[in-house]
């Protein structure tokens, strides 16, 4: 698992508009990565609508949003919700395994392979400022302000 002061995991997906972004196209700026399960669902369109609703009270600082979803859905996530922020199609799972998110889940008695609801605050030099772990959705907003404080 990471934890702060870290260096950040690189990243190179396409995002919801077919543009190939990376961790670098946000240097020198803090970014707000979080990884959420499935676009379009309750607790992540809670997750994500929070987060539209802070994201010009947090100055430069950047929000990325990473599922598994293919950048269509991602597409569709952001325009019916106006999200206004990159969302990361991460179909191979390469990002999520970096940042220690793709984990053996149970539901019912079943285990299968999935997200790890998480969020990471990345500084200015591309480390790990802090990391959420097993957040729910309505932490996500909470704990970026709070960091954003100090």
């Amino acid at each position: 698992m990471l934890k702060p002061g870290d260096k950040a995991p690189s990243i190179s997906l396409i995002d919801q508009n077919e543009k190939k972004v990376t961790l670098k196209d946000f240097t020198k700026r803090k970014v707000l990565i979080y990884f959420y399960p499935k676009a379009d669902t309750s607790g992540c369109t809670e997750q994500s609508c929070l987060l539209r609703d802070i994201r010009k009270t947090i100055g430069k600082t950047a929000i990325i949003g990473i599922s598994p979803d293919d950048s269509g859905k991602q597409l569709k996530f952001d325009k019916k919700f106006d999200l206004g922020f990159t969302l990361l199609a991460d179909t191979e799972h390469v990002v999520a395994k970096a940042y220690s998110v793709w984990q053996k889940k149970s539901m019912y008695g079943r285990e299968y392979m999935g997200i790890v609801r998480s969020a990471f605050l990345i500084d200015e030099k591309g480390k790990i400022e802090r990391a959420w772990y097993k957040n729910s959705p309505k932490d996500t907003p909470k704990n970026l302000l709070k960091a954003l404080e100090k």
